[in-house]
């Protein structure tokens, strides 16, 4: 085989079909963009569990008059409810917060902030933060031994606040995938269209080939090395999107949570990760669609 026969036939089609190609090229980047950053945000998922998997808390938090009176957890109620806790065999450890400590800890997550300025010790309940030994089950057991108690005012599973976080990232994972889909749809149809017409455009070559005994897979494969290329080239592109989202975009959006701990940062491992596997996306995708659009609609 000839490869710089087959190599000028591929830059042949690709200048003669300019117009196409870049149009082809933005909707495959455009679409396995969208796929990369529902990759990212799968992996944030992730990462997020493996950070909280062990860092639970159920949070005790105590009436405004338990907490203005009792400043380390020395008075009765404080000390019973604090025992209650500690005996319990579902329970790891119990930690005293109280109102100045909660503050403090306020100021820190908020710092810069209008919210941080308006916030005085007396509006924060002091909380007994519960460690548990048994993730699945101490949750309710704790919520059932405080519920009704005196001294309490609520209870709150960490958990719960975690499973929020983990829906809002699985809705954008979910919207970005659909929208990939869509474009994805596109640049399938326009690989097609591609292929067809650069195929048409270059018939009588081709022609001309197979009359002097070229065969047929020989004839396509300059074609399907278009497509290829235009998909490979996208998911460049697209990667090099990712790589600007996240200084531009995504590092801004997540600092204020991601520097208080409540997720893991989006790294540049985690975008090469995700860069293979964007490259053989859009090669396959647009090598199956070259494949399937010479055998069924064009006959060389």
């Amino acid at each position: 085989m000839r490869t710089d026969f087959v190599a000028r036939e591929v830059m042949t089609g690709l200048r003669r079909n300019v117009t196409m190609t870049v149009a082809m090229i933005l909707t495959t980047a455009i679409s396995l963009g969208l796929v990369g950053t529902g990759l990212l945000a799968v992996r944030t998922i992730d990462r997020t569990e493996q950070l909280y998997s062990d860092r639970f808390e159920v949070q005790v938090t105590l009436t405004a008059d338990v907490s203005a009176a009792d400043t380390d957890c020395s008075q009765p109620i404080c000390t019973e409810l604090r025992e209650t806790l500690e005996n319990s065999p579902r329970v790891e450890s119990v930690r005293f917060q109280s109102q100045q400590e909660a503050y403090e800890h306020f100021q820190e997550l908020f710092a810069g902030q209008a919210l941080a300025d308006v916030a005085r010790p007396q509006s924060l309940p002091a909380t007994l933060r519960v460690r548990l030994a048994d993730q699945t089950a101490g949750a309710d057991a704790v919520r059932a031994a405080m519920t009704d108690q005196v001294g309490v005012r609520n209870v709150l599973d960490q958990r719960e606040v975690v499973a929020k976080l983990f829906d809002m990232i699985g809705s954008i994972r979910n919207v970005t995938f659909a929208l990939a889909v869509v474009q994805a749809i596109a640049a399938v149809l326009l690989i097609s269209n591609t292929v067809q017409v650069s195929a048409f455009t270059r018939r009588t070559e081709v022609g001309v080939m197979r009359l002097v005994g070229a065969t047929r897979w020989y004839t396509q494969l300059p074609f399907l090395i278009e497509a290829v290329a235009t998909g490979v080239v996208g998911a460049l592109i697209a990667v090099a999107g990712l790589v600007a989202g996240k200084f531009l975009f995504i590092d801004q959006l997540l600092s204020g949570i991601v520097a208080n701990g409540v997720v893991p940062p989006v790294e540049v491992a985690d975008i090469v990760w995700v860069s293979p596997i964007l490259v053989m996306i859009g090669a396959g995708i647009a090598a199956v669609t070259g494949y399937a659009t010479l055998r069924l609609y064009v006959r060389l």
